[in-house]
């Protein structure tokens, strides 16, 4: 006499939950995939925001 059966609100939410944590794990490899491609093709990392601007151009 226990609760072995389902309802089918835990079956629709289960869906769900399996949808959104799809989408969670596809946008987190994609920004992962773009963090890795930028450090592999060796782009400058630094930022020049607390350069002037006539010190930007000897930075280069």
């Amino acid at each position: 006499m226990g609760l072995a059966r389902e309802h089918e609100m835990h079956r629709r939410r289960l869906g769900r939950n399996l949808g959104v944590g799809l989408l969670l794990g596809g946008f987190v490899a994609i920004i992962f995939g773009l963090t890795v491609v930028k450090a592999r093709r060796g782009d400058e990392m630094r930022s020049y925001e607390h350069i002037r601007p006539a010190e930007q151009e000897l930075a280069k």
